[in-house]
């Protein structure tokens, strides 16, 4: 069998596209890590309502999700690099928006373009031309493993915004934040231009194919990402703030916390992976994350629900990776981008769904219901990915 290790050593210069592909998500992730917290706050104080921003979390999630189909599409036409450039620069226009806006209709159109990181990660349209870089860049063998380094590195960038967040509270200094975020962007255009030839892919190759094969686990990475968006980042501090008048000073740094205790599961996840198998690590590592969301209304303080929101943090994304790396093993080289697309696309809009429902639940005060749901939603499935799936291997599974 290769060595997973030795695996992850690509030679020059995919070694340096991977380099440089790191570094452009560690750069807007960072911009995610404290955009997710100051968001739902900024969007009070300017004086939107708790359906309103409920309403421009699913927007944005919604978005997220379907420009990710676009962006797929650009890559095969413009190719990937221009494509990615041209993404960081929707990023950048987002941030100034979000700083400069008052009405709803101007925060919506930053939502609309799909990277405003609501969830405190990078689930935008970057994911499905920047995972199928990575695969073409990695031997099989090391494919798990790259995918939790992917993963890590986001991860710790977003946690280190998160502790950044914890610098707002007033209006000047958040629309200092965004401006910031606008930065951000910009900086990600200019990484992705470095990007060599050799990352273009195969010229003139199709890249939504036969989608068949993604049909059954669109619709439970669907089901799944319903449970989730019931209980998106943004919402959650949101949550945390009107549940227990948690500020920005308390959020920011809890969240940063969350965010590390998560990012150090990312290598394991992949480790784990290279030995019971894709499938399995999704699974089981996810069912326990289940039950503490039932239980996180129940927590009788603060303490005590950021105490489980850690532990939960740790191992609620470590089928992260595991699925990313499933999902472009399943397909042709060609089609990796589509692939990645067409699941977050459904993937995205079933989120976008819950984060009204949440909404209404807080202005109702009826604080246990998104969580139970959410619990109950994700641990079906669970269930179900693993009855179906259990014996479809990946293709670097199957060579091993």
């Amino acid at each position: 069998m290769s060595n997973p290790k030795a695996a992850l050593a690509t030679p020059s210069p995919r070694r340096r596209d991977v380099r440089i592909l790191l570094s452009a998500r560690v750069v807007r992730a960072f911009g995610f890590g404290f955009s997710a917290i100051v968001l739902g706050l900024h969007l009070q104080d300017r004086g939107l309502t708790p359906t309103q921003i409920g309403a421009i979390v699913a927007i944005a999630i919604a978005a997220a999700s379907l420009t990710g189909l676009l962006a797929a599409a650009a890559a095969g036409r413009f190719g990937r690099r221009k494509t990615l450039a041209a993404i960081g620069v929707l990023m950048a226009l987002a941030g100034v928006d979000l700083a400069l806006a008052t009405p709803f209709w101007l925060f919506a159109l930053a939502a609309l373009t799909g990277m405003m990181g609501v969830s405190g990660t990078d689930n935008g349209p970057f994911l499905s031309v920047e995972q199928a870089v990575l695969t073409q860049s990695i031997s099989a063998a090391g494919r798990n493993r790259a995918f939790g380094r992917y993963s890590l590195s986001g991860a710790l960038a977003a946690a280190a915004g998160s502790f950044l967040a914890s610098t707002g509270g007033d209006l000047a200094r958040t629309q200092s934040l965004f401006i910031l975020f606008a930065v951000l962007g910009l900086t990600t255009t200019a990484l992705s231009l470095f990007l060599s030839s050799a990352i273009e892919g195969e010229p003139e190759a199709r890249v939504f194919g036969s989608i068949r094969p993604l049909i059954g686990l669109s619709a439970l990475f669907a089901l799944d990402s319903f449970g989730g968006g019931l209980v998106a980042r943004s919402l959650l501090v949101y949550w945390l703030h009107v549940r227990f008048g948690a500020t920005a000073a308390v959020l920011g740094p809890s969240f940063a916390v969350m965010l590390i205790a998560g990012a150090l599961c990312f290598e394991l996840a992949g480790r784990i992976a290279d030995r019971v198998g894709l499938i399995n690590t999704m699974v089981f590592t996810h069912l326990p994350s289940n039950l503490m969301l039932v239980a996180l209304p129940f927590m009788p303080g603060l303490g005590w629900a950021v105490a489980l929101l850690i532990v939960w943090s740790s191992i609620q994304s470590m089928d992260q990776p595991a699925r990313q790396a499933y999902v472009v093993s399943i397909v042709k080289p060609s089609e990796r981008s589509g692939a990645v697309a067409v699941t977050g696309a459904a993937r995205g809009l079933a989120q976008a769904a819950a984060p009204t429902i949440t909404g209404a639940a807080i202005q109702g005060a009826a604080f246990g219901f998104p969580f139970i749901l959410a619990g109950a939603v994700k641990s079906v499935y669970d269930i179900a990915l693993y009855v179906g799936f259990r014996r479809r291997h990946a293709e670097h599974e199957l060579g091993a």
